[in-house]
């Protein structure tokens, strides 16, 4: 019995260093990315935290000092209290991308859009904004797309949601990091506050084809059967969310807080009973969650779904054409 006493309190103490390190890891990186300091400020600020947590944890070790855990225990406290006061804002010069965020007002089935964004792009960094008003007929909803788009490997994956009207008019709703002029994603700067969180809405030809063939992502459309209802209570419910964001700054965070799980919280709004699953958070394996749920109903297999939601070839073929959207559609099943 002592050998086993003995035994769990070496590991105890082997948790609690862990928890020293991991902790001191994550407040570097906080003071990465948080200090308002010149680089080489920052790194000084970074390398005498280490050195004191380096201190922390050899005193621990060396004699097990309740004096030491005390100290860097009110130093996380105090960590702490810096970190809750940041917030975000909208005092920021914002690149032209994202510079606005969609807002709507609802009269009846119509809605109107302030700020759809119709960018005509040339390469990344050449383009000529348009930022427009739109109108929408809840009433004449026929679809609902999800786009995934890889530019990171297979298990990360951006998502668009798209709503098509009779007619053929397409609107894209994307939640995105606000960047300020000058910044890159950053997805470890995602978990520190680095990002504000935008909704942008535009149109295909702008957001999916700056996908397509401007940065040549792999770009898949996957249709979303739900009932004309539900597409109109989707439809609005992004409305909502960037009606609040434009009047309340909210950070980006890489899991909690990204381009899917603000799908996926708007779905569950509609769906209570829709079943959370890790590819909610891995986005890239979304396509498996989808046939698993409502792709099996096509009669193809997972692989052959897949293969026929690809759209990248399609839109680079389609180029600049005003039929941008029933281009990239060329390859669905006839009506029944």
């Amino acid at each position: 019995m002592r050998t086993l006493a003995t035994i769990f309190r070496w590991l105890c103490r082997l948790l609690l260093w862990l928890v020293i390190l991991a902790t001191a890891a994550l407040v570097g990186l906080a003071f990465w990315y948080q200090l308002p300091l010149p680089e080489t400020a920052k790194k000084i600020a970074i390398g005498v935290w280490a050195v004191f947590a380096l201190a922390i944890l050899f005193l621990d070790i060396s004699r097990r000092s309740w004096i030491a855990r005390g100290a860097y225990l009110l130093a996380l406290v105090a960590v702490g209290v810096w970190w809750a006061s940041i917030k975000p804002s909208f005092d920021h010069q914002w690149a032209p991308d994202v510079e606005h965020i969609v807002t709507g007002t609802r009269d009846g089935d119509i809605v109107t859009l302030e700020n759809v964004r119709d960018f005509h792009w040339v390469t990344e960094t050449e383009f000529t904004p348009r930022w427009e008003t739109r109108t929408y007929d809840l009433s004449k909803v026929e679809s609902v797309d999800l786009f995934l788009s890889y530019w990171s490997g297979p298990a990360i994956a951006h998502t668009l949601v798209s709503f098509g009207f009779e007619g053929g008019d397409h609107v894209v709703f994307s939640a995105e990091i606000r960047k300020e002029k000058g910044e890159s994603f950053s997805s470890i700067g995602g978990f520190f506050k680095e990002f504000d969180l935008a909704l942008i809405a535009a149109d295909e030809r702008d957001i999916i084809r700056l996908r397509t063939n401007i940065r040549g992502e792999d770009v898949y459309r996957y249709r979303i059967d739900m009932p004309k209802a539900g597409m109109q209570e989707l439809f609005w419910s992004y409305v909502e969310t960037g009606n609040h964001l434009a009047k309340v700054p909210t950070f980006y965070n890489t899991v909690t807080t990204n381009c899917t799980t603000v799908v996926f919280r708007l779905l569950r709004a509609l769906d209570p009973a829709l079943p959370f699953d890790y590819r909610i958070l891995l986005s890239g394996y979304l396509p498996g969650y989808i046939y698993q749920n409502q792709g099996f109903k096509t009669g193809l297999s997972e692989a052959d779904f897949r293969r026929r939601a690809a759209i990248s070839a399609l839109g680079i073929a389609a180029g600049d054409s005003p039929d941008f959207s029933a281009a990239i559609r060329v390859n669905d099943p006839p009506s029944r």
